[in-house]
């Protein structure tokens, strides 16, 4: 599972968060990501290489909390 839009680090994903901005998780294959409760997330996107993991609380396909 992604966030969009594509953060570099998970700093950012935490400051966006706590910002207020709008974060969607989604999933580029088969396999939907949840839209309400926990989620693991990783960025940046492909064809970077991953360096960073997440686990989100979701509320509506949104990104309302970075758990660990």
């Amino acid at each position: 599972m992604y966030v969009q839009p594509n953060l570099k680090t998970k700093k950012a994903l935490k400051e966006a968060v706590k910002a207020g901005l709008r974060i969607d998780v989604y999933s580029p294959g088969p396999f939907p990501a949840n839209t309400n409760g926990e989620e693991f997330v990783e960025g940046p996107h492909y064809p970077q290489p991953h360096t960073w993991y997440a686990r989100v609380l979701v509320k509506d396909g949104a990104v309302v909390k970075v758990l660990s």
